[in-house]
């Protein structure tokens, strides 16, 4: 059976999106979810839970509808925003609600409206003697002042931000270990509908009525920002976050977006805004070793999909939550993250693990399962939460629909239910199988502590409580806490007690250095890291706390290294310039420690880069990497006679082997001439650059220098005439080596290559080397009219699978070339399936309606009609896994294997399709040729002593072709024998409607669509 691949859809979507009744232990759903909403009485049964948990339906409709955020405050006081409006409505239909359980059984039973009116809230946060919630533009301050429970002060805090689409407006406010408060912000995104209601790009971002206060450019910039209300502070932060943000307990900054579950903004905006020549285009380390866009384990029943929604991969990753209860069971109880997928109706989980200046997120709990899934294709979770009793709880937005219409076919919006679940939604509690029931809805005391309770409060296991004590001891700014504070800040045994303490000093102002070096010496790194923080805040007043850092440089752990290097950037001195260079070469190979390094004061980039060139070790990588930055930073805004004479040692060419730190100086220099408005200026006379490309023995310093001259350009004289008819020769000679012919050809896209689009066409054939077919075609695209079109669609059929990607690339660099692949793939000439889902998406999303819509038309068809009706009752008998895979050992793995077992890998894995949809894995089943997966086309090869051979090409090299041509057999050709090259746009997979009957194709389904 020949199945298309999964692909990794990238694309934007939405975040969106009672009994004591409890399903633990890995229970798994009893009824049938259907496609209609399931009642709370009933939901859940239809959850699998992570073994050693139990959850619990803590609110629902009719008290709670439409639930995005929650907050508990220091009364026990449930808050609930709620945004009714999703997807489009700004009538003000927001609410914030308040829950509370009046008998004591751990349910809410009670709802309050605390405030409306709202147009689309997202977010709150517990502050003051009220709340802050985030309302774009807008982040709000309401207060109840009278006890009735509803908000009757509402103040506009800050004021700027875009009113964009919904799912990605400034959101889920968080009170910061450093006392400030974040907000989660990626900015505005285009919108082509929906431009009256979500076309608003904001302003600069400002706290309104407060003249002469500090304000941030457009949108901030479109980066997550921090403030302090009291204080009149705020910044822009280094990362974006789409919906959701969270802190582990010793203040990293964890993020999420639609497909990337998990990533860290690394190096703070103002160690970056030191050195503005320092050329770093994302400060943010995505930290999945599962995949920037992770594949995930959905169970739904009939799930809901739209036009650009994924299936099986993560694509509304949300409401990210690093774990700090000290309630959970090992190995749930550390560095462990949740973040919800509305999408696919679940909740990942992830475990933390320290990998130099950052971290790597991994799996935790069983293999291919996730720590929460429903069977219910409406629960649609949003956002997570630790509570004070150390239990997670779960917000369920609880929608049938949950993209945007902005992303969803014509058909699929005028079918209507864009609002259906819109008076339905749900809150769950999720805790050890062992945990007590919630205590804290009979009310909590916190609010009424004294302040040495608070400070007691700071040692505490649970996050929620550490953080609240430290917001109220900070609030109340009473100076008779210092002492008690500083005898915590010294406990013997709490470590997170001695960081809370020092970071509520801090708030207080009342912090010294004397506690700051002691904090320096602390037997907990993550406290060594914090004071590293707090004592970067005392260096103007307290200069002498430098002597005390620099003994650092032979800290044991990577993350007080890299902190250090970070503080010292704004120290200069010879004794702190001294330890950053020992702290870099000791982790050179770490590239944030390198953009530590580097973020110091440009006056250092000419001494550092001599440093490093004359310790430059070719073994090690990172020694390159760090030469490119170090030049690129040279590159953006050195002087012009330092540029040239490394241009003139990066291409000197000397008796023997070549400096291999040649090429990464050219390759820095590319890069940061690339922001100048007139590089060519600088390099007026690039013949010693041309000549480079052609003789100098090291390819690296060949591409560089290829590299530098597409950056500058080349002059209309006669070196550079010279140079072109040069590569012509080069790239037609066939003595010469591969890699010198397909460097003449990119040489060839320095001026216009149309008078050499016959060359080029003549090397895309599959005897040439794929390096020299790929370098032809990309500088043939380079031809600005439908040549590269023309000619890819004539030779389509004998293009490899490498090639072919690239090829369709061509198609989309403008409107008539995807006017073209349109053409090709309606009149069969091209697969739709050969596009892929990235290619697709842009079809589909096109700016040009016309060609959006004939894009959706052709590549969103419904295949219903190609299945095989005399099968259509196999898609409602009950199937049966263990049958079905006794089915497939029959029928399927002569050719399939399924997850790397079971079976012979000939065809495509088939474990990938196990989110698919029954109907479309019949499909594919019954009509093999209805979508062939990309590189498993089946081959006709003719050779030149006249063999004929079919099959699938395995891999391609240099020399050969390697044709699978049956399973368990394959055969090597050198392209100098093959005479022609066909693809057969056809499955080598036969047809089994005559092997297997309804009953079967029932259980092969089940046993295909099992997630273990």
């Amino acid at each position: 059976m020949h199945f298309p691949t999964l692909q990794q859809r990238r694309w934007f979507y939405p975040f969106l999106f009672l009994g004591t009744a409890t399903v633990g232990c890995g229970t798994k759903t009893t009824p049938d979810a259907g496609t209609g909403p399931v009642g709370p009485a009933s939901a859940l049964a239809t959850f699998e839970l992570e073994p050693g948990f139990k959850i619990e339906l803590v609110a629902a409709e009719p008290l709670v509808a439409d639930p995005v955020d929650m907050e508990i405050d220091e009364y026990g006081r449930l808050y609930v925003v709620e945004m009714p409006g999703y997807p489009l409505d700004k009538s003000g239909s927001g609410k914030i609600k308040l829950l509370a359980d009046t008998n004591g059984d751990g349910q809410m039973d009670q709802s309050t409206v605390f405030a409306e009116g709202l147009v689309l809230p997202n977010g709150i946060m517990r502050w003051k003697k009220g709340v802050l919630v985030t309302d774009a533009p807008n982040v709000l301050y309401l207060e109840d002042t009278d006890a009735d429970g509803r908000a009757d002060i509402k103040d506009t805090v800050l004021t700027g931000f875009s009113l964009s689409n919904p799912h990605i407006n400034v959101n889920n406010p968080v009170y910061g270990l450093d006392n400030w408060i974040y907000l989660a912000h990626r900015g505005a995104i285009t919108t082509r509908n929906y431009q009256q209601e979500f076309g608003d790009e904001g302003t600069e971002v400002y706290f309104p009525g407060q003249p002469g206060q500090p304000r941030l450019p457009k949108n901030a910039g479109d980066h997550c920002v921090r403030f302090r209300p009291d204080q009149r502070a705020l910044e822009m932060t280094s990362g974006k976050a789409q919906f959701g943000q969270t802190f582990d307990t010793w203040g990293h900054h964890l993020l999420a977006d639609n497909q990337n579950h998990a990533f860290q903004p690394v190096i703070a905006a103002a160690y970056l805004a030191r050195n503005p020549e320092l050329l770093i285009g994302d400060a943010q380390q995505s930290l999945s070793d599962h995949g920037n866009v992770s594949e995930v384990f959905q169970i739904t029943k009939n799930p809901e999909r739209q036009l650009f929604s994924g299936a099986g991969v993560m694509t509304s990753a949300s409401g990210v939550t690093a774990y700090g209860g000290g309630a959970f069971p090992p190995p749930f109880d550390q560095q462990v993250t949740f973040v919800c997928e509305s999408v696919s109706n679940l909740v990942h989980a992830d475990r933390l693990q320290d990998a130099g200046a950052t971290f790597v997120s991994s799996r935790v709990g069983r293999p291919r399962k996730e720590f929460l899934a429903s069977t219910d294709a409406w629960f649609r979770p949003v956002n997570t939460y630790v509570g004070p009793d150390g239990a997670l709880y779960v917000v369920d937005y609880y929608r049938q629909i949950i993209e945007h219409p902005e992303w969803m076919s014509e058909e699929a919006i005028q079918a209507g239910g864009l609002y259906n679940g819109k008076d339905q939604g749900r809150i769950y509690r999720i805790s050890a199988t062992d945990a007590k029931p919630a205590d804290w809805t009979n009310g909590l005391r916190l609010g009424e502590a004294t302040p040495g309770q608070l400070v007691e409060k700071l040692a505490s296991p649970n996050s929620w409580w550490r953080t609240h004590a430290q917001r109220l001891l900070v609030d109340r700014a009473d100076p008779a806490v210092v002492p008690a504070l500083v005898r915590m800040a010294r406990h013997p045994t709490s470590p997170v007690g001695r960081l809370h303490a020092l970071w509520t000093l801090e708030g207080l102002g009342e912090l010294q250095p004397a506690l700051i070096r002691q904090a320096l010496g602390d037997s907990t790194a993550g406290i060594r890291e914090n004071a590293l923080r707090l004592a970067e805040l005392h260096l103007p007043a307290s200069p002498e706390l430098v002597n005390a850092l620099l003994p650092l440089e032979k800290d044991a752990d990577a993350k007080v290294r890299f902190q250090l290097l970070c503080t010292l950037g704004s120290v200069r001195s010879p004794a702190a310039a001294l330890v950053r260079n020992q702290l870099l070469f000791a982790d050179i190979n770490d590239k944030w420690v390198q953009v530590a390094a580097l973020s110091a004061a440009s006056s250092q980039t000419a001494a550092l880069l001599t440093e490093v060139l004359n310790h430059f070790r070719p073994e090690v990588p990172a020694y390159a990497s760090l030469v490119e930055r170090l030049t690129a930073m040279v590159g953006a805004s050195g002087e012009r006679a330092d540029i040239l004479k490394l241009i003139q040692r990066a291409t000197t060419r000397g008796p023997g082997r070549p400096p291999a730190w040649q090429a990464p100086v050219l390759a820095g220099l590319a890069q940061g001439m690339q922001t100048r408005p007139s590089p060519a200026s600088v390099v007026e006379k690039p013949a010693r650059l041309v000549a480079t490309c052609f003789d100098h023995p090291s390819g690296e310093v060949r591409q560089a220098s290829l590299q530098l001259l597409k950056v500058i350009g080349l002059p209309d004289e006669f070196p550079a005439k010279t140079g072109i008819a040069r590569a012509v020769s080069v790239a037609d000679n066939r003595r010469l080596s591969d890699d010198r012919r397909a460097e003449a050809v990119h040489f060839l896209a320095l001026g216009d290559p149309a008078p050499y689009a016959s060359l080029l066409k003549k090397l895309i054939i599959p005897q040439e080397h794929p390096s020299i077919q790929l370098a032809a075609l990309k500088t043939l695209s380079l031809v600005p009219d439908q040549t590269v079109t023309e000619y890819v669609l004539q030779a389509w059929l004998a293009l490899t699978p490498g090639i072919r990607d690239a090829a369709l690339n061509t198609f989309m660099a403008n409107p008539e070339r995807k006017k073209a692949l349109l053409d090709a793939i309606e009149s069969g000439k091209i697969p739709s399936a050969s596009l892929g889902w990235s290619r697709s998406a842009q079809l589909m999303g096109e700016s040009d309606d016309k060609l959006r819509n004939r894009a959706r038309a052709l590549l969103n068809k419904n295949d219903d009609e190609k299945i095989n009706q005399a099968y259509q009752q196999a898609l409602t008998l009950q199937g049966d896994g263990r049958r079905g895979k006794v089915v497939f050992q029959q029928n399927c793995a002569v050719c399939h294997q399924v997850r790397g077992t079971a079976g012979t890998a000939f065809g495509p894995d088939l474990g990938t399709v196990q989110n698919w949809l029954a109907k479309d894995i019949m499909a594919n089943v019954l009509a093999p040729n209805l979508s062939v997966a990309v590189g498993f086309d089946l081959w006709s090869v003719e050779l030149k002593n006249g063999e004929a051979l079919q099959g699938i090409i395995a891999s391609e090299t240099s020399a050969a072709i390697t044709l699978r041509i049956g399973p368990g057999a394959e055969k090597v050709l050198n392209r100098q024998d093959v005479q022609s090259l066909k693809v057969l746009n056809a499955s080598a997979m036969p047809v089994l409607t005559s092997q297997i009957n309804q009953q079967q194709m029932a259980d092969l389904l089940a046993f295909l669509r099992q997630t273990n």
